[in-house]
């Protein structure tokens, strides 16, 4: 059964910026580079069959192409942190793409996400580290903002199932119209 979730692919340069980011928190296992995406949709286990269906389906989406930069350091978790990320602003193009693939998903019967949509890319994965070492980290790195990317597709990848998940590949590409002139 393939681990399923459709995303934004993270461009090389914003890539490397973030890689920047890397190091000096303890308890952190971070995310390789070439690993970074915008989740949009986690999927999840499913059977070949239903991947047929959503592979077809996520066809159908038509949306047009979008300007996007990542804005932001933060860490989810809380109290007990998990996960340093990179924000980016919830644009209108970016939060309908994702809601036509939440209403697709439910449409091929998975049940509904059940944590509101925060576009983020995950640089870290946190074990051991502590909310002040979390405070500290990103005390230091900010202010953050990438350079502004072009989002011309989103992409179906498969995951190992493990913690974490990568390398992450590409099942499938889905572009998205191009901008008006």
């Amino acid at each position: 059964m393939p681990r399923l979730f459709t995303a934004l692919e993270i461009p090389p340069e914003v890539g490397q910026s973030l890689a920047m980011l890397r190091g000096g928190l303890p308890g952190a296992r971070w995310i390789e580079p070439e690993d970074y995406h915008l989740t949009l949709r986690f999927i999840g286990d499913i059977d070949d069959a239903m991947a047929r269906d959503i592979t077809s389906l996520l066809g159908q989406v038509r949306r047009t192409a979008f300007s996007l930069d990542l804005d932001g350091l933060g860490s989810f978790g809380g109290r007990r942190p998990r996960a340093v990320v990179a924000t980016a602003p919830a644009v209108a193009a970016l939060t309908e793409l994702q809601a036509e693939h939440e209403r697709l998903m439910q449409r091929v019967g998975l049940a509904a996400e059940g944590r509101k949509f925060t576009p983020h890319v995950t640089l870290a994965r946190l074990r051991e580290s502590t909310s002040r070492q979390v405070a500290d980290y990103l005390a230091l790195r900010q202010p953050y903002r990438s350079a502004a990317f072009p989002v011309s597709r989103f992409v179906l990848y498969s995951a190992r199932a493990s913690v974490g998940g990568g390398p992450y590949v590409v099942e499938a590409a889905y572009p998205l119209d191009a901008l008006a002139a």
